[in-house]
């Protein structure tokens, strides 16, 4: 066992018993709504939740959290969380033409009934990890419905899909990048082949038009036409982003037997790595411009839980044990971020002092971290054997 792996499992270990211990029991205890179905966007660092109106991207990020919960070993009442946030986002997020409006307010009633990419990016992968879960037929119908109702609607002439009809721009990176997850999840959890064909299309995409070709970063902002948005704009690279970006494109290249998106997303990850990451602070920081000079020094909690993502399998497809001393930075960045009065909470933004902003906790973070400790937790087992 080297050093690195060795010094991995014990981080490892540490987040998964936060998870387990203290997030779990208060993201279900108070996060989730006992009375009105759904689960609270935040929770005040006093430990109550605040009440406000749910977006249609909170409510399946909830849902892979609690159905991930049973294979990390929490006791709690997984299935039962799983099927209190399925109840309520199929009951109050799908419209007519089977596409998820964005927002609802506490009483369920619809807000807003706009279609975000986004967000439809987030009910279909919510769908996807339920159906693991579950083997509803019904989970993959209504996926499928969406899936099609989105193609009809909004997609690109090139490929990919507009962020609205009539076109409005930028087009944006971020959210293909979650739709190809969401594609991936299905296309392993058993879906049709129209998965796979789709998540082809956006790791094209991203290989012909998101990453720079002097660089190899991720952009995030595009004209219609695909090309970098003009200003400053069209020169901002996320760290965080370029280690979700690689994590999922190791992943397709593992899946599609593409070895040199597996190389791509390795020179993704050096970009986050490199001058993605504040020495000082040990976190990756917001936002970089194209010649890799800092543009925005905040750091975001969930920038942290990538760098863990993207460095555990690094490690695992390369053999390189190098790859985990970068899953173990980004586990200490992240555990700086939970230091808070109430165990299970977290902070979200870390300012460029090292301090953070005094503000509640949001749920949408968990997805993250949780997928974080999950693919921690599983490669770790495995590579101990």
């Amino acid at each position: 066992m080297s050093d690195a792996f060795a010094k991995a499992a014990k981080l490892c270990g540490e987040l998964r018993a936060w998870l387990l211990n203290d997030a779990y029991p208060i993201w279900w205890e108070v996060g989730a709504d006992h009375l009105r179905g759904g689960f609270f966007e935040k929770i005040n660092q006093d430990g109550t939740p605040v009440e406000a109106p749910r977006r249609a991207r909170v409510q399946p990020r909830q849902i892979y959290a609690f159905a991930a919960a049973k294979t990390l070993g929490w006791t709690g009442p997984a299935d039962a969380a799983v099927a209190h946030g399925l109840d309520f986002f199929l009951g109050r997020y799908l419209r007519p033409d089977g596409l998820v409006r964005t927002l609802v307010g506490a009483d369920g009633e619809p807000k807003d009934d706009s279609v975000v990419l986004y967000d439809q990016a987030f009910a279909i992968y919510g769908l996807a990890v339920a159906y693991r879960l579950t083997g509803e037929a019904r989970l993959r119908d209504i996926a499928v419905t969406l899936r099609d109702a989105l193609i009809a609607e909004r997609k690109h002439p090139v490929a990919g899909f507009e962020e609205d009809s009539p076109r409005v721009t930028p087009l944006l990176s971020n959210p293909h990048m979650h739709l190809f997850e969401a594609c991936l999840e299905w296309d392993e959890a058993g879906g049709d082949a129209q998965w796979r064909v789709l998540a082809d299309e956006i790791a094209n995409l991203a290989f012909s038009r998101f990453v720079d070709p002097k660089t190899g970063g991720v952009r995030e902002y595009y004209d219609g036409d695909w090309n970098p948005a003009p200003g400053v704009d069209g020169r901002i690279l996320e760290p965080g982003h370029q280690f979700e970006w690689g994590w999922l494109l190791m992943r397709w290249g593992s899946l599609a037997a593409h070895p040199n998106a597996i190389e791509a997303a390795l020179r993704m990850i050096r970009i986050g790595e490199g001058p993605g990451v504040d020495p000082q602070r040990g976190v990756a920081f917001f936002s970089l411009l194209d010649d890799m000079t800092p543009h925005d020094l905040s750091a975001r909690l969930w920038a942290q839980t990538e760098r863990i993502k993207a460095g555990v399998l690094a490690a695992e497809l390369t053999g390189d044990d190098s790859w985990w001393d970068v899953a173990s930075a980004g586990a200490q960045g992240l555990l700086k971020y939970f230091d808070t009065p109430v165990p299970g909470l977290y902070r979200d933004r870390m300012q460029p002092d090292g301090t953070f902003v005094d503000e509640p906790a949001p749920a949408s973070s968990l997805y993250h971290i949780v997928l974080a400790i999950a693919e921690f937790d599983r490669a770790v087992k495995a590579r101990a054997g």
